[in-house]
This record gives structure tokens, sequence and C-alpha cells, in this order.
């Protein structure tokens, strides 16, 4: 599978189980109808789907020029937290006005989601390599 072959269906199914989850999440914790809190999700996983894209590219870029191939649970750790960290800033303003909230209120929100998203992040992408195998990034040199 080409690197950006596997990088699209890394990110799609990844963002499919993601609305899965977050509309009717938001819609009991904000007592928001249905139909809204999925339109939002759709919302937050096209963006989140972007940046998945972009960050997986960057990440295996740095990955690639690293002497220790491998994915690591220390390499698999700091893909969550630059992932998760950097949609977090994108989502939280998002969030907060659609749901006409304040800002604080969103964040606290997106701890929620992070706190799941986080462990999620990481068990997906192992996941998916068992599946698929590891990107040439991460190959074992031979």
């Amino acid at each position: 599978m080409t690197p950006r072959t596997r990088r699209v269906l890394q990110a799609c199914l990844y963002e499919i189980f993601a609305i899965a989850f977050v509309g009717p999440v938001l819609g009991i914790a904000f007592d928001k109808p249905q139909a809204s809190t999925f339109a939002l999700a759709v919302v937050l996983s096209s963006i989140a789907l972007t940046w998945n894209y972009l960050f997986n590219a960057v990440f295996e870029k740095w990955e690639s020029r690293q002497v220790v191939r491998g994915r690591t649970f220390r390499r698999r750790l700091a893909h969550g937290i630059g992932f998760e960290g950097g949609l977090t800033i994108i989502l939280v303003p998002v969030m907060a006005l659609w749901l006409k909230t304040s800002f604080v209120t969103a964040f606290v929100a997106n701890l929620g989601l992070l706190a799941f998203f986080f462990v999620y992040a990481i068990t997906f992408t192992w996941a998916f390599d068992r599946i698929f195998g590891l990107p040439a990034s991460a190959a074992p040199q031979q």
C-alpha cells in the first residue's frame, strides 16, 4: 500500500468510529438534539480528518529520519500527544461556537473527549499497524 493510500485509509477509518462516538456523547452532555450534535461530529471529524492526514505526513517524515526504527510505546505516546494537542487547539473554538457555549466550557468538554481519544488514537494506530503492517517509515531496516 502506498504511503498516501495508507494515510487516507487510516484517517477515514479513524473518523468513522469517532463520529459514531462523538455525536451521541455531545448530544447527551449538552442536551442538544442528536441531529445537531451528529452534524457537529461530522464537522469536527472533517477538521480532524484533514489534521490527521497533515500530522501523519509530518510525523512520518520526522520518523523516517530517526536512527532507531519501529514504533515503540514512547514514540506512539509522542504521536498521540502531538496529534490530540494540535487537534484540541483547532476544535475548541468550533465547539464553542456551534454549541453556543464559552470557550472554557468547550475546552472542558474537549478534555473529556481528549481523554477518550488519547487512548483511542494510540489503540487505533496500534491495531491499524497490526492489521495493515507498519509504514515504510517505521519498518525495521534489514
